[in-house]
Parts: structure tokens; sequence; C-alpha cells
């Protein structure tokens, strides 16, 4: 599905020009008959543009929008994904690890990038298709795939500097704010003292800063035929903790499964698959899933927190992410 459908680019605006005479010339279309423009459902001001005569497409990501009205902003962002993007591309195999790639840029069009359309399953429809089905090898698979293009990532892009587990506090402390009205006084100042007991620990100051996804949520991970991965959106790629991206994506399988079963542990077997399979990279294997999953309470405890800032979930089951925030948090530390 590209998204809802909003009719033709008309010609005389300056993006069908951009698009027609040095974007869709890339993939071999001319678009004689016009430009069809489709809105996404993402919270960013993304469109998927076809040429209606070869039904190529390309996705349009506008950096300055309503949602972002600050122009230098909006330019550094741009700047910054359109070289994630190359150094991702750089780093990964491509044959079966893939990163859509950029295929223009203009500061002058509200700050657009634009990328390639790619085709492939996303993950939060294979969470969802493994539950409605009963299917739990498929899940099993694509995460043992996903496991492989992370570690892929995260290994060879780690230098010898130490990750900065002070820019997470920081992070957290700042989610922690956004929860104000969710949470009482007393709970915020719970959460903050949480925050300091895993940050006085030495263990989250110990691993090697790595190149992360920054994002690393089930829509932005598209699945093909047997291990390959297709991944996009690399607006947040930074310099960080490698659990940064493990944190997210784990607890992202616990809120799916959470929200769609109404058990808080159904994801259990699927995280501890994903980090068997994300250590199986590592010379000693049970070292290294030790290392892990000792440090990952805190950093699945802060993606329940900020999945539970989103509005759209009702009351009570934010509620019980907080809870289930507070007890992955409340765990001994490593």
């Amino acid at each position: 599905m590209k998204g809802d459908y909003l009719g033709h680019l008309p010609g005389h605006d300056p993006l069908s020009g951009y698009l027609k005479h040095c974007i869709f010339p890339q993939l071999g279309s001319q678009c004689r008959n016009g430009i069809r423009v489709f809105r996404t459902n993402g919270s960013n001001a993304v469109y998927i543009y076809e040429d209606r005569e070869t039904n190529h497409c390309v996705v349009g990501k506008f950096f300055y929008s309503e949602r972002m009205p600050d122009w230098e902003r909006a330019f550094r962002r741009l700047n910054r994904e359109y070289h994630s993007i190359g150094t991702f591309r750089a780093l990964l195999d491509s044959r079966i690890h893939y990163v859509a790639k950029a295929l223009g840029r203009n500061a002058d069009l509200n700050r657009l990038l634009v990328v390639e359309y790619c085709y492939g399953e996303s993950l939060d429809r294979v969470i969802m298709r493994a539950i409605r089905e009963n299917n739990d090898a498929l899940l099993f698979g694509k995460l043992k795939a996903l496991a492989a293009f992370l570690v892929s990532l995260h290994n060879r892009s780690a230098g010898n500097r130490p990750a900065d587990f002070e820019k997470i506090c920081i992070y957290y402390r700042k989610l922690v704010r956004n929860l104000n009205g969710l949470v009482s006084g007393g709970e915020m100042d719970f959460l903050n003292s949480l925050c300091r007991t895993w940050h006085d620990h030495p263990a989250m100051w110990q691993d090697r800063e790595v190149l992360v996804h920054g994002d690393a949520t089930p829509a932005n991970f598209f699945f093909g035929d047997g291990p390959h991965v297709i991944t996009f959106d690399l607006e947040r790629a930074a310099w960080t903790d490698r659990l940064f991206d493990l944190g997210r994506l784990t607890a992202e399988l616990r809120h799916f499964f959470y929200r769609a079963t109404g058990d808080p542990y159904a994801a259990e077997p699927f995280i501890g698959h994903f980090l068997w399979e994300y250590c199986g990279h590592f010379p000693d294997r049970e070292s290294a899933f030790r290392s892990i999953t000792a440090r990952l309470p805190f950093y699945m405890g802060l993606n329940l927190l900020r999945i539970a800032r989103n509005t759209y979930l009702d009351h009570r089951y934010r509620r019980q992410l907080i809870e289930a925030a507070q007890t992955c948090l409340d765990r001994r530390t490593p």
C-alpha cells in the first residue's frame, strides 16, 4: 500500500519539474503522463510519487513543514540523513542488507530528500501476521535476519571511543518530563532516581560507540525473501551505544504483543531469540548475551516510556506501559 491517494502533481509545481527532470530519469521514467501523489501515514511530511506511465515510485521527505517550521534546523536534518544513507550503504553488504538509495536533495523545495521506493513486508506487518496466524516460525526467521543486519552495522562501525551513557540519560530525563500529566510528581521523581542508579553503574559505560539506526521501530524495516533486510528513515542515525537500537526494537516487540494479546510477557520468546541471534555474531556468544541482557532493562524501560507518550493510545494502556517500564528499570543493575 502506498498510502492515501491525493491526486496528480500539477505540472506548474516546481516539484513536478524537479522530479521529472532530475529524479525519475534515474529510474528510466520520463513522466510523460504525469505524476500521482500519495500521502504516507507517518508522522513526518513524507509522500510517494508515482510515474503514471511506468508506475515507478520514489519517496519524498520534506524536512521543513508545519511540524518543523525551522528552516535552518530542517536543513541540518536533511543533510544529516543524506550523509547517513551514504555511510550505511558503504558499511553494509548490499547483497542481503539494503539501504534505500538517496536519489537527490533539494534544499529550496522545503528541504526535500528523495529516496528510492522499496518493496517488501514491513516488520510491523510480520509481527501482526505472526500473532494472527499463530506463526512463530515466521517471526523467528525475520528476527534472525534483522539481528544479522543490526550486528553487521554495529560491529563494522565500532571504534575505540567509549559510548557516552550521559547522553542517553539526558534523553531519558527528557522523556520523563514529557510524561507530565500522565505520571504523578512522585512517580517522576522515582523514575529519575532509577536513572541515577543505572547512571552510576560502571557496566553502562563500558561498551564502544557504534553507528546505530536511531529509530529501530518495526515500520522502518522491510523484508524480502530469505535473509534480505531493507531499511530507510535514517534521520536519527547516531553514534552511541548499540543498546540504543536493541532496546528500541525489543520494547516495540513487547508493545506489539502486549497490545494485541493483553499479555505483557507474550513477546519474551521472540525477544530472547532476537538477542541470542544477535550475540551469535560475537566470538563468545554467551558472554556477549550476558553483557547485553544485563544492560537491556534500562534501554527497554526507556523505550517503553517513549511509546507511552503516544496520545493515540488509550490512557489505561499508556499507564500499563509506564508500569512495565518501571518494572524493567527497577531490576537490579548489572
